[in-house]
């Protein structure tokens, strides 16, 4: 028999983390997967679960001092329909496995899976979102990317639960997201593609690069994105071999049931090429026609 407890509120639920040696679930669209022994069977659960999907203080969604601050216990429906979202956000969530699924997956667990094909975290690790760890102890604030360690691995301690996401609310003109799969429709990411930008006088003021699937933990590099910022859209569409070659060093995809290393590599710097090439010339050049009159 499994053992669980069912907090009334996030105060309990810390108390009987502190207390007992026990498992957080939330949806457990991941976990009983994991879990899971085969038809029939009772799934594999050697340790007591804590039930915190439910809690009232995990679901609330709002805008304090210009950053979103996400529940970790808010469901993927409820994100995909709040105003509060980004609509970027928004497309990727909506490529996230069926309808069922994401009426039961959290933000929160999808986070704590810490899958290499997580497919919330290349926006987060984009947007230096941040997570809240509390326990009866008090709180931490670390940047997501501290948090995630490894697949499968996290900075979670024994006593504490994530409790919130905060996302600055940064916005972008530009946007692009690719995921690769074996279908349109509960696919899991062969491989995944974010790219963000502000272009203004045809230079970049801004760029976010992630990419997911395809190492250990998101592939983003605020070195690269940082030497593209001030040039010309046009300047590097001419260089894109060289930002190629910077962002090949780093990915480093595995071979695997679903996918190739090789064909992982290949098509995530397509897809970095295609984010240059049609979208930041695309928009650098329809600005500057709309500059000069030609375009209202």
């Amino acid at each position: 028999m499994v053992k669980g407890f069912r907090p009334e509120t996030l105060k309990e639920a810390l108390k009987l983390r502190a207390q007992y040696d026990c498992l957080p679930i939330a949806g457990g669209t991941d976990l009983m997967v994991q879990k899971a022994r085969g038809f029939a069977l009772k799934p594999d659960f050697r340790k007591p679960l804590l039930f915190i999907g439910h809690l009232p203080e995990l679901q609330r969604l709002e805008v304090i001092n210009r950053q979103i601050h996400i529940g970790a216990g808010v469901i993927l429906t409820d994100l995909l329909n709040s105003e509060t979202i980004p609509d970027i956000f928004k497309e990727i969530l909506a490529l996230m496995a069926s309808p069922p699924s994401r009426n039961l997956a959290s933000i929160g667990g999808n986070i704590c899976n810490a899958s290499p094909a997580g497919d919330t975290l290349p926006y987060l690790y984009a947007m230096d979102a941040q997570v809240v760890l509390q326990s009866t102890d008090g709180e931490r604030i670390i940047p997501i990317a501290g948090f995630i360690t490894g697949p499968k691995q996290t900075d979670l301690k024994n006593s504490e639960l994530l409790t919130k996401i905060i996302i600055p609310q940064t916005e972008f003109d530009i946007n692009m997201y690719r995921k690769i799969g074996q279908r349109k429709g509960m696919s899991l990411t062969k491989a995944a593609f974010l790219g963000m930008a502000n272009v203004a006088d045809g230079k970049i003021q801004d760029i976010r690069i992630a990419f997911g699937s395809v190492a250990q933990t998101v592939v983003r590099s605020g070195k690269i994105e940082q030497s593209i910022v001030g040039k010309s859209t046009k300047d590097i569409v001419k260089n894109i071999s060289e930002i190629s070659r910077q962002y090949a060093a780093l990915i480093r995809p595995i071979d695997d049931a679903r996918s190739s290393a090789a064909y992982r590599k290949k098509v995530s710097l397509r897809l970095l090429e295609e984010f240059f090439v049609s979208n930041l010339a695309k928009v650098s050049n329809l600005r500057k026609a709309q500059s000069k009159g030609d375009i209202e």
